[in-house]
């Protein structure tokens, strides 16, 4: 079932204002490791050639949807940055 990024924007809303501005651009900076990188890059290639096993299916949605909320908490912590540069 894919997030419903809206809805989790909005719950994760007050998350933003506790976040420190160190913690803000550790947020901001987080990468994924080089090996779920090469994993994600491979299970994408799969997808777009119709070739992923139903396993691979569940494990490559997982990934989507975790990019997904990291990208939603990267935004927050964006944001965060901006107020406290704006201060």
């Amino acid at each position: 079932m894919p997030l419903d990024a809206p809805v989790l924007d909005r719950l994760l809303d007050p998350l933003g204002k506790f976040l420190t501005p160190e913690v803000a651009r550790k947020f901001v900076n987080y990468r994924f490791d080089a090996k779920s990188r090469a994993e994600i890059d491979k299970l994408a290639r799969k997808c777009n050639e119709g070739q992923l096993t139903h396993r691979e299916r569940r494990k490559y949605e997982t990934y989507v949807q975790a990019i997904d909320f990291i990208a939603i908490l990267q935004a927050k912590a964006r944001a965060r940055l901006k107020r406290s540069a704006d201060s």
